[in-house]
Order: structure tokens, then sequence, then C-alpha cells
């Protein structure tokens, strides 16, 4: 039996009387990639990021980009940019301070869907940053649980297309257009919607 179950699963398996259920579906629950895992997760193009700061309090948001904006290092080690957001840093914080992730990956169109829990540590100077165009960060996860689900709940969607602010190297990224609203006062120095010039859309 792995530890990933606590008191709290346990009361709660002894009152839907799941616990036999649980214990077998602890052995779907590994510490590696698989090869066909590592190929599900670098095709994907978004993936939903959980994390808690040192207060226990939790924060999940979206992270997208071009396919194969996450990486899988080797069997124990997964890599994500962080690109430019609205500079809360409200996941990248809480990595600072705890360390703890769960990544969540969905294929809307194949109905399939992957955890991935572990510990994250961010370095401004990794190597990998010149790797990832217009990335600010790079974080490597030392993975602890990879997983599937049962996928019955998952809706059947189709992507109709790719954000334009994903970024790619074939083509200079736009900017969004509330940071024009927003001034440039409010705005780092160097970011690129001081340029009035440069291409803007409406998100």
């Amino acid at each position: 039996m792995s530890e990933l179950y606590h008191e709290g699963h346990r009361a709660l398996q002894d009152r839907f009387d799941t616990r036999r259920l649980a214990n077998r579906l602890d052995g779907i629950v590994h510490d590696a990639f698989t090869e066909s895992e590592r190929a599900f997760i670098e095709r994907m193009p978004m993936f939903f990021l959980a994390t808690v700061d040192a207060r226990g309090h939790a924060n999940c948001s979206y992270k997208g980009g071009a396919p194969g904006f996450v990486r899988v290092l080797d069997e124990r080690t997964i890599v994500f940019p962080s690109y430019d957001g609205n500079g809360m840093f409200l996941s990248m914080g809480n990595l600072a301070q705890t360390g703890e992730v769960g990544m969540l990956f969905i294929d809307f169109d194949q109905q399939r869907r992957m955890r991935v829990n572990g510990h994250a540590t961010v370095d401004p100077a990794d190597p990998l940053l010149a790797e990832f165009h217009e990335a600010q960060l790079i974080v490597r996860v030392a993975v602890r649980e990879v997983f599937g689900n049962c996928p019955r709940y998952i809706h059947r969607m189709q992507m109709v297309e790719p954000s334009r602010f994903a970024p790619r190297t074939d083509c200079e990224t736009p900017v969004p257009a509330w940071k024009h609203r927003i001034g440039d006062e409010l705005l780092p120095a160097n970011d690129p919607a001081r340029d009035r010039e440069r291409e803007v859309l409406e998100r």
C-alpha cells in the first residue's frame, strides 16, 4: 500500500463501504512515468495546476501553451514554463512556500485524464529557461504519484482554435487588450504591452 490515503480518506471509504475498492485502486498509483504517459502529457495543450500556500490555502489555475510545453524529462521529473500572466504569481508564490503541486491533464476529445502529484522547485537560473520561448520561470516537479482516472464524467469536447497568446517560436505573441487599458505606470518596465505598435488582441 502507498501513503496515498489518510484518516479522512479512510473515514469516507468506510462510510460508503469502498475501502476494499480503494485498496485495489491504490495499485494504479505509481511514481514513474511510462512511455505512453510521457506521450500523453507531451501532446497536451493545457492542464490544471493545484497549489497550496503555507497557510494551507489552496489555489487552482489553468495553464495553457502549445503542445509540448510540458515535458517529461525522465521517468520521475516533469517540467513546465511559467509564462507572462497578470502579475499576481499566485501559483508560483505558493510553490515558493510549499512546493506542493497537483497537475490534472484532460484530453476532452479522447475522454482521458491523468493526475500527477509531486514536489516542485523553481530555479531562476534553470538552464532549460532558454529552451522555452518567452518563459519567465521553469518549474521542475519531482513526481510522487502518477495515475489515471475513470473517464466517465469527462464531457466530450473538441478544440476549435488554439489560443493566439500561447507562445510559439514561429510568431510574435500578441498583447492582451487589458494590458493596454491598465496603463503603463502599472506594467513592468520590460512588458511588451508598453510597445504601442505591437499587435493587440481583445482577450
